[in-house]
């Protein structure tokens, strides 16, 4: 069910045509994310307040809102980069108010963060890009890097270019690189900054057709910030709003 706001209309709000990639929330529910009753500050500043939220395995979930609405504070949280300090919040059964310096390293390994800006080491190829991550978390055997490495690539179709450089791949390839690092761990959630942000209109549909993929192929949940209400219309999904110092849970879209 959708909850009315008696806010403005947003453009987020325009009915999405019929897609053949929507998703279905996971039948046998299984939750991946519980917020309660929390409050999420940056330092000392309140950003967010009560949030519930839930979100189940499997679920890809649109996290919209104005710049300067929360959204990002949401998702760092998500991930462990803000404390959660007042409420309750549980990610892919990781406690967040237990969360140290010491812990967090162990949630990410749990969960995928793609960027907008892709975040990739110029320094070295594509291959050597994946291997830093796979040896930053805890892999030590060289044959069972390599065999995920060719893995995770050949999922987001880039099976043939772990030699390349950063700069010898177009923004699409950069960002399923950028997937593909996120996929390294098997995670149980993958969280995308505005993943289609730079990219053209063509581009942006191979990049939510491979993340739609990830999500029914792999029961991986997927939550997705963007401002771009035109994917959302084009791939419509359950969609969570940041407005007016709360969050909105508009449930999935009827199509």
């Amino acid at each position: 069910m959708c909850r009315s706001t008696g806010l403005e209309r947003s453009p987020f709000d325009i009915q999405p045509r019929c897609h053949n990639f929507i998703i279905q929330p996971f039948t046998m529910s299984e939750p991946i994310i519980q917020i309660k009753d929390a409050n999420i500050y940056q330092g000392t500043n309140l950003i967010l307040s009560n949030v519930q939220l839930t979100v189940n395995k499997g679920e890809f979930v649109y996290l919209v809102g104005k710049t300067g609405s929360g959204k990002s504070s949401l998702l760092k949280t998500l991930y462990g980069e803000l404390s959660l300090t007042s409420g309750e919040g549980w990610v892919a059964g990781f406690n967040l108010r237990e969360l140290d310096w010491k812990r967090v390293p162990y949630l990410r390994r749990n969960l995928g963060v793609v960027f907008q800006d892709f975040q990739l080491l110029t320094d070295r190829n594509i291959t050597d890009n994946l291997r830093f991550v796979l040896r930053a978390t805890g892999w030590t055997d060289e044959k069972l890097i390599q065999e995920k490495i060719q893995d995770v690539l050949d999922k987001v179709g880039l099976k043939s270019k772990g030699f390349k450089m950063p700069f010898e791949l177009s923004g699409g390839e950069q960002q399923r690189v950028d997937i593909a690092r996120a996929l390294l761990n098997s995670p149980k959630l993958i969280l995308a900054d505005e993943p289609t942000g730079n990219l053209d209109p063509e581009t942006s549909d191979e990049i939510m057709r491979l993340l739609f993929q990830i999500a029914r192929d792999y029961q991986t949940t997927v939550v997705m910030a963007t401002h771009d209400y035109l994917v959302v219309q084009k791939y419509p999904a359950r969609m969570i709003r940041t407005e007016k110092g709360g969050v909105t849970d508009n449930a999935t879209i009827a199509v």
